[in-house]
């Protein structure tokens, strides 16, 4: 599973989900996967000035971190993370997140999103944030995430996108928050200040952090993590539809299982049209009938499952 998790990441990270992240977060829970990022081409990477960390996961409804002092919430933006160097004030490295070690460099096209010059000179620094589309624009994480894969950069022009900042390495002030408006001023659209509205692009959750940077770093990292900050996530709900009709299957076993087959619909970015059923005593248990509406997930399961029946009598199919 965790080999399939890494390739499940790889994928994510080129632009091309198999899975929905609601699937990945509850399956890299389930198997303590932590290995968060893309493995990048090691002939093509270029080491991140400062590591890029991801956040730990809580989901809503769980017990979550307890962080001390003032702690600020912003949106967890739903994009494709990048790494800004700047040096003497002047751009000189952009580069996909990866593995958050190292990542490839998409300085060209950053140049079209970003200052190219700071208008205050800061030494060396390096500007953490997402690349985004609007969330009117269908797969927009895959919009975004591809759009930093094209090799031809008259098209990456027509790409409409934002970079929203929400790091800068090493901190410059005391706290987060006048971290954020140093580079509101610095002409960043940010994740606390912005001239667009966030609500119109996509996120997953909410970020919590502790707003002290002193206290931010005195707390420290795990191998993956921060420990000031963690990202709160709910858990996906279901979706009614049709049963249609039940197959059965063999498994490689050679055990034989019911598959449900559903009116097709969305969930997430993904067309559902098939679900397990378990077991035969799954189905009279649920009191499955054809033509009746149930509930189907896709919360940590690669294949859809039916929840529950929704309606007591059923419809005709």
């Amino acid at each position: 599973m965790k080999t399939f998790l890494a390739y499940a990441a790889a994928k994510y990270y080129a632009g091309e989900p198999i899975i929905t992240d609601v699937e990945f977060d509850r399956l890299a829970k389930q198997y303590n996967y932590e290995d968060v990022g893309a493995a990048v081409d090691i002939s093509r990477a270029v080491p991140h000035a400062y590591r890029m960390y991801s956040l730990k996961k809580c989901f809503v409804g769980e017990p979550i971190i307890e962080l001390p002092g003032e702690v600020v919430e912003t949106p967890k933006l739903d994009g494709a993370a990048v790494s800004l160097l700047y040096i003497d004030g002047k751009l000189v490295l952009a580069l996909t997140r990866g593995d958050g070690k190292a990542g490839l460099d998409i300085t060209d096209k950053m140049r079209m999103l970003v200052p190219n010059h700071l208008h205050v000179v800061l030494d060396t620094v390096q500007i953490t944030g997402e690349v985004m589309a609007k969330k009117t624009i269908p797969n927009a994480r895959n919009y975004a995430a591809g759009a930093l894969n094209l090799k031809d950069i008259e098209e990456f022009k027509t790409r409409d996108l934002v970079f929203v900042a929400y790091g800068i390495t090493p901190n410059r002030c005391y706290t987060w928050e006048q971290d954020m408006n140093l580079l509101d001023d610095l002409e960043f659209q940010t994740v606390r200040y912005a001239d667009i509205n966030l609500d119109e692009y996509p996120q997953d959750g909410r970020v919590f952090r502790v707003n002290d940077n002193s206290v931010f770093e005195e707390l420290g990292f795990t191998d993956k993590h921060p420990r000031g900050a963690f990202a709160l996530k709910e858990v996906q709900e279901g979706v009614t539809t049709t049963l249609v009709d039940v197959e059965w299957q063999v498994g490689r076993s050679g055990r034989v299982t019911p598959v449900a087959i559903l009116k097709p619909v969305m969930i997430g970015d993904a067309r559902v049209s098939r679900a397990t059923l378990n077991n035969y005593k799954f189905i009279t248990d649920m009191e499955l009938e054809l033509g009746c509406e149930v509930e189907i997930i896709r919360s940590g399961e690669i294949i859809p499952k039916v929840l529950r029946r929704v309606n007591a009598n059923p419809i005709e199919v």
